[in-house]
């Protein structure tokens, strides 16, 4: 039986890196496949009345050192970004684009923006230094704002975070192993003991 990891996640989330940085080894480990789901975290939190964990001080707090631990337990970087929260629409289109028109530059998009927001502190807010970011990673800045522009891309984009909504998520990151939903990079275990069951 062919086993699948859905990750719906948004680059601007943090818990969605650290999820990144832990799915592709669980997927190669399981045999499984990691298919990646881009959707817009803004959208889904508009739709489902949700919101992110900083809109609650406290729990903003918690949040951060929470997520770090997990960094310390995974033996990965994580920076928090001062620019935190930003606007992912125009990184969140380039995901989708790339992935429709550059499937085999797609984990490249991912590992360059990643990495600029949670290891780097890059402001991808900044049109100047996110065209610069995604020129260190050889991708023509020219080219990539056209891809974020096209009305396809838009659509795709919006069509994934409505699926996702359906779905039943609610935040990122959001995997499903079938029709089983696991919410959130601390829910990995989970995902691991689905996929030995499926």
């Amino acid at each position: 039986m062919n086993k699948t990891v859905e990750f719906f996640f948004d680059l601007g989330s943090p818990a969605s890196y650290l999820a990144w940085t832990q799915l592709p080894a669980i997927c190669a480990r399981s045999n499984a496949t990691l298919r990646y789901r881009p959707m817009l975290l803004g959208g889904v939190f508009q739709a489902t009345g949700n919101a992110s964990p900083i809109a609650v001080p406290a729990k903003g707090r918690y949040s951060m050192i929470d997520l770090q631990r997990f960094a310390t337990r995974y033996d990965v970087p994580l920076v928090f970004n001062p620019y935190f929260p930003i606007n992912t629409l125009t990184l969140m289109r380039g995901a989708i684009g790339v992935q429709l028109c550059q499937p085999e530059r797609f984990e490249a998009y991912l590992d360059a923006m990643f990495k600029a927001l949670w290891q780097d502190k890059r402001n991808l807010g900044d049109p100047a230094v996110l065209a610069q970011t995604l020129d260190a990673a050889g991708f023509d800045p020219q080219t990539m704002l056209a891809l974020v522009g096209n009305q396809e891309v838009k659509d795709a984009l919006k069509a994934a975070t409505e699926e996702a909504v359906k779905r039943g998520v609610f935040g990122a990151p959001t995997c499903f192993v079938g029709d089983e939903m696991f919410f959130g990079q601390d829910r990995l275990d989970f995902v691991v003991e689905a996929l030995a069951g499926s």
